[in-house]
């Protein structure tokens, strides 16, 4: 058992936690959970080591020894310990270090979402779990962004990370793999209240990225200038705008019941 908070496992484990250069550095990430683990796990995502304590229940321990099949350290820490480095205010006692995985665009790609300025964790979140249920095949993070891999996030994605690719892009970078990469080229929309149509009368069929701008200043110029059209949700109220996370979802659900229509 680690009794230490200075043991090199529980440095890292905190500082994963709590560190988006950390993260980044070293492709690393920390979850926690019974369930997020369970989801890594699933989608083969590769552990490096696992903490748990002893507010385990038996499906976390269904978990560990999954783990410990696939020959992954497992450490016990005591309660106390679990709770001082633990993000959550009711730990589950399981906590699992992770590689990020190493994620490129398909070759078929004809549905992605684009975020610009999205710095709100739980939107983010949110945004993920919305995207993997309607079948978009990725999401890009444009400058601006939350770090996905950050405790918040995740917690509120529960689980899409290890479902969906993510892609940190420049907008140049995006504006290549919508134009230049994909055959046939997908069509680049804005979610946007002014001068759009709306969106059940344009074909969401076609090949398409639908770009979400930030709660705050919305899309960045520059991505006005390379969008191919703009797409509004009516609202009969007159309300001049959504949290960015219920505008995704909307249009999202409307890309999917056009596809399957």
């Amino acid at each position: 058992m680690i009794t230490s908070l200075q043991n090199p496992r529980i440095k890292i484990a905190r500082q994963l936690l709590s560190d988006r250069k950390a993260r980044e550095e070293s492709k690393s990430l920390a979850v926690e959970g019974v369930r997020l683990a369970e989801e890594a796990l699933l989608n083969h995502w590769q552990p490096q080591f696992a903490l748990w304590s002893a507010q385990l229940n038996e499906r976390g321990k269904q978990v560990l020894n999954q783990l410990t099949r696939l020959q992954i350290p497992v450490e016990e820490i005591p309660v106390p310990i679990m709770n001082k480095i633990s993000d959550t205010e009711t730990p589950q006692g399981l906590l699992v270090v992770l590689t990020q995985k190493t994620q490129a665009p398909a070759d078929n790609l004809n549905f992605l979402l684009a975020l610009d300025g999205v710095r709100d964790p739980g939107n983010l979140g949110t945004i993920l779990r919305t995207t993997s249920a309607f079948g978009a095949q990725g999401v890009i993070l444009l400058p601006g962004c939350a770090d996905p891999f950050s405790s918040k996030v995740l917690r509120a994605a529960m689980g899409a990370h290890f479902r969906l690719p993510v892609f940190n892009l420049t907008v140049e970078e995006f504006e290549f793999l919508c134009k230049a990469k994909t055959i046939p080229a997908m069509k680049i929309l804005l979610a946007d209240m002014d001068g759009a149509q709306p969106c059940w009368t344009v074909d969401l069929r076609q090949p398409l990225a639908l770009v979400i701008g930030g709660e705050a200043a919305g899309a960045s110029a520059q991505l006005y200038s390379i969008a191919d059209g703009k797409v509004l949700i009516p609202m009969p109220s007159g309300s001049e705008s959504l949290n960015a996370a219920v505008a995704a979802s909307i249009l999202l659900y409307e890309i999917m019941r056009q596809r399957q229509a």
